[in-house]
């Protein structure tokens, strides 16, 4: 059935529970997994303010590289679970994009043919004003995604 799944993680407790999930499955039916975390671009209302110039740079570097610590810890934890279950697993972390893009770009350059993801599942205002990439990636792709809740 499913060969190679693609599991985007955040580090959440709730992404977390898409991270078991995905993972069970794949020892299940003996197919291999990539694991992504995405950092999204450095906010641009932080470029803002008369010094802008003289400290963005400077969070801008912070923020990399906390970003990049972050990701690496999320990504360790996920592969010592993989291992464990005796999954064969990879991890990338991609910088500089949405979620949603990332994971679909991902999925597609990996030849993966199941995306799975968690979600709050908030609707109306609230997902609105939170936006929610899970939605975005249902509604853009061709690949089956598995949504957890």
């Amino acid at each position: 059935m499913y060969k190679h799944i693609l599991i985007a993680t955040d580090g959440s407790e709730l992404a977390g529970k898409g991270v078991a999930h995905g993972l069970e499955l794949a020892k299940g039916l003996g197919a291999t997994v990539t694991f992504v975390h995405v950092t999204e671009p450095f906010p641009a209302l932080a470029w803002g303010g008369a010094m802008a110039g003289y400290v963005v740079g400077d969070e801008l570097v912070y923020y990399e590289e906390s970003a990049r610590k972050y990701a690496r810890e999320v990504l360790e934890k996920c592969k010592t679970d993989a291992d464990a279950l005796g999954v064969s697993a990879k991890v990338l972390h991609i910088e500089n994009k949405t979620p949603a893009e990332a994971i679909l770009d991902t999925a597609g350059a990996e030849s993966c043919d199941l995306i799975v993801m968690a979600s709050h599942g908030r609707r109306g205002l609230g997902r609105l004003v939170l936006g929610s990439q899970t939605a975005e990636v249902v509604s853009l792709t061709e690949i089956p995604v598995l949504v957890v809740r």
